[in-house]
């Protein structure tokens, strides 16, 4: 089993940073893909990024490119999210997931941080 915890939500106002943080713990691997994804009441859960935690390849949904940035610390199984020029419509529930390389689902979630972006 891996555990993620998220951390760092808040309120923001338009236009300004916010960096969440997942930590794994439990039976973690080098060989997990790390992702977050976002869901706003009603509708469904968006992939915001992933990364791999060997070689740290990365990937970023359209509507994140440029503003978004994924990274992790192996040394404290630790991914972050940095988030730029925030947006209203950046406003919602962030979760940190895992799922081995090579498999499609993700198979561990945390239980996400709320963004609140102020106009």
């Amino acid at each position: 089993q891996v555990q993620l915890a998220e951390s760092g939500g808040g309120l923001v106002q338009a236009g300004g940073p916010l960096r969440l943080s997942c930590a794994a713990s439990g039976r973690t691997s080098s060989t997990y893909v790390m992702g977050w994804f976002r869901q706003a009441p009603g509708k469904e859960r968006e992939f915001v990024a992933s990364i791999t935690w060997i070689g740290g390849s990365t990937s970023y949904a359209d509507s994140v490119k440029g503003r978004f940035t994924i990274s992790r610390d192996n040394a404290k199984d630790t991914v972050y999210l940095q988030m730029n020029s925030l947006k209203p419509e950046d406003m919602t529930v962030y979760y940190c997931a895992a799922r081995k390389v090579g498999v499609t689902k993700y198979n561990y979630w945390g239980q996400g941080t709320q963004v609140t972006v102020s106009s």
